[in-house]
């Protein structure tokens, strides 16, 4: 029933990229068209070396998905886009991503221990590092995470109910907050859109954000998973204050002067 629910969510997303460059594509249309505000057919057909009516395809996709608006001879950003669907999220700095993937797990003790993972693909990244580890037990509200760690032979894994959100694959709302606060978890693992010494972590939607606060306030201590891009950005709704951080795993592309004031508040930094 897990991957039926999950693969009918996902199906839209997941059927639009096709591929692996097609999806690669289209994340970076949606960069392009973010960074630019808007962009025309033309350029984007030049931009990535691709047809002008392959370009049309993208984005008659993204625009069925709400995450842009189509005008005449192009596009400009609009509705949903400044969350990146899950499907596309893992086509960027997917490099970066395993590294801080592995660091996170190896911090992980290598005896019976109740971790907590957000959604994100990031946490989705530590997720297939600890997949094989049979004394663990993974609580988390990310169906993707948990379709893909029930795959393999290792941890138990415990899933929260709540409300789907079909951009994250994430459970959240009431339901899910009360799983989070009936367990009592060892190491929490927080993806996050965005973390500074001011904002705290962030993500986009503010319903998400109580479910991950939730989750944070039962653990006995919290390693925030983010690239470098998101070093010294802040979304829309805090999940955490950056003191109730123990760890941030982060790459070298960070903000050094971000993670200076971070380390002020006490968070270890560590960079994969």
């Amino acid at each position: 029933m897990l991957a039926f629910v999950a693969s009918g969510v996902s199906k839209s997303i997941a059927d639009l990229a096709g591929s692996a460059k097609r999806s690669r594509r289209m994340a970076a249309i949606l960069d392009t068209i973010a960074a630019r505000r808007d962009a025309s057919v033309a350029m984007l057909a030049e931009t990535f070396g691709a047809s002008p009516a392959t370009i049309r395809r993208d984005l008659a996709v993204l625009t069925d998905q709400g995450l842009i608006v189509r005008t005449h001879g192009g596009a400009e950003e609009g509705g949903r886009m400044a969350e990146m669907p899950v499907a596309l999220r893992d086509t960027r700095f997917h490099d970066a991503k395993q590294r801080i993937a592995r660091a996170a797990a190896a911090r992980i003790p290598r005896e019976r221990h109740a971790v907590a993972l957000s959604g994100g693909t990031t946490a989705a990244g530590v997720a297939r590092e600890l997949a094989h580890r049979r004394e663990l037990t993974i609580v988390t509200n990310s169906l993707s995470i948990a379709m893909q760690v029930a795959s393999n032979p290792g941890p138990l894994v415990v899933m929260t109910g709540g409300i789907l959100r079909p951009l994250s694959l994430e459970l959240v709302g009431v339901l899910a907050e009360g799983t989070f606060t009936a367990v009592n978890v060892g190491t929490a693992i927080l993806g996050a859109d965005g973390m500074s010494a001011d904002a705290g972590v962030t993500t986009h939607d503010e319903t998400e954000a109580r479910t991950n606060h939730a989750m944070v306030a039962k653990a006995s201590r919290t390693i925030v998973v983010a690239d470098g891009s998101k070093i010294g950005h802040a979304a829309l709704a805090r999940m955490a204050d950056s003191d109730q951080i123990d760890m941030l795993i982060t790459d070298e592309s960070a903000d050094s002067e971000e993670l200076d004031r971070l380390r002020a508040l006490g968070v270890e930094i560590v960079l994969a």
